[in-house]
């Protein structure tokens, strides 16, 4: 059976030379259609269309396609025992299996001892449903009075050394001669208290302003002679009664300032006190309970604040309570 195949070229020409060629066949042999000359179009560039032409051929010479031949080709391979099948990927070896982890040897809990618990709870039930008038030894148990501590004995303070007075009267006086001439300096002794009295000289000069200089002189006696002493000793230079008077006056201060505290309900605050100064209004309102004193500040000189309590303070506890 002949079969129609169709060709095309550059022109009509060119169209036969490749049917020849594609079906071996000589070209006075060729049988042929022109199905289209074909055109040049504009410059042989733009509406260009290549001439086509049909060939009927005998079947046995149409071209076999690329598929078939290898198809056929193998097929006779086969045939003559030649077969060269495409080798068949090699499954992947199973991955070894994981090994697995042997079970621990579980040790076995020893049973807790419950008998001993059920009989405790069972005492503690039993004590429980007791009265309290019985005498079980644990709800009429009162814990006994503590028995009172024996008061220490408070030691005598020791009395100053006449080497401490010596190194006091030593001491004032040198300084005292720096700052003025004619001064002459005493000591008393009283248990573990050096009061050194400075007589004569300009005691103006010797006191300063508020008592400053006399402070710093009373300062640094109090250290020297504590550095060299074994025993504490209290130390207080005095002019003339100047340090009596003082206090007296600071008494006075502070009872001002605890009224105008208790009155206005604030603060009241008192500046530039020398320790010694500031111990003698704590001592003067200590037993005041509607005040409290407090030190502020750093350095030698401190300021002293008075607080006024809360008058309500006791009765909303009061109030309130339940």
């Amino acid at each position: 059976m002949n079969q129609p195949l169709e060709f095309t070229g550059k022109n009509v020409d060119a169209a036969v030379k490749g049917a020849c060629r594609e079906l071996d066949i000589p070209q006075k042999e060729l049988k042929y259609t022109v199905i289209s000359t074909g055109t040049t179009g504009i410059f042989g560039i733009v509406g260009r269309k290549d001439a086509r032409i049909r060939v009927t051929v005998p079947a046995q010479k149409i071209p076999q396609s690329k598929e078939d031949k290898e198809g056929i080709l193998s097929i006779v391979d086969e045939a003559f025992g030649q077969s060269n099948p495409t080798p068949t990927p090699k499954p992947a070896a199973p991955a070894p299996p994981k090994p697995v982890p042997k079970p621990m040897p579980v040790k076995e809990k020893e049973p807790k001892e419950a008998p001993e618990r059920l009989d405790k709870k069972a005492q503690i039930v039993e004590n429980q449903s007791k009265p309290e008038d019985e005498d079980t030894g644990r709800w009429d148990a009162r814990p006994a009075p503590r028995a009172e501590r024996p008061d220490k004995e408070e030691l005598p303070p020791e009395p100053v050394s006449q080497a401490a007075i010596d190194l006091g009267i030593k001491t004032v006086q040198k300084m005292a001669d720096l700052i003025t001439d004619d001064a002459q300096v005493e000591a008393i002794a009283q248990e573990n208290k050096l009061t050194l009295q400075i007589k004569g000289g300009n005691t103006g000069i010797l006191i300063g302003r508020k008592g400053q200089t006399l402070d710093a002189m009373q300062f640094l006696t109090d250290k020297i002679i504590n550095r060299q002493s074994e025993a504490r000793v209290r130390v207080k230079v005095d002019i003339e009664g100047y340090m009596e008077t003082r206090k007296a006056n600071l008494k006075h201060l502070a009872m001002k300032m605890a009224e105008k505290a208790k009155k206005t309900g604030r603060p009241a605050t008192i500046n530039q006190m020398s320790a010694q100064d500031r111990r003698i209004v704590h001592l003067a309102l200590k037993d005041d309970a509607q005040v409290r004193t407090q030190s502020m500040g750093d350095g030698y000189y401190r300021r002293l604040v008075i607080f006024p309590k809360k008058r309500n303070a006791y009765r909303g506890k009061k109030r309130f309570k339940k």
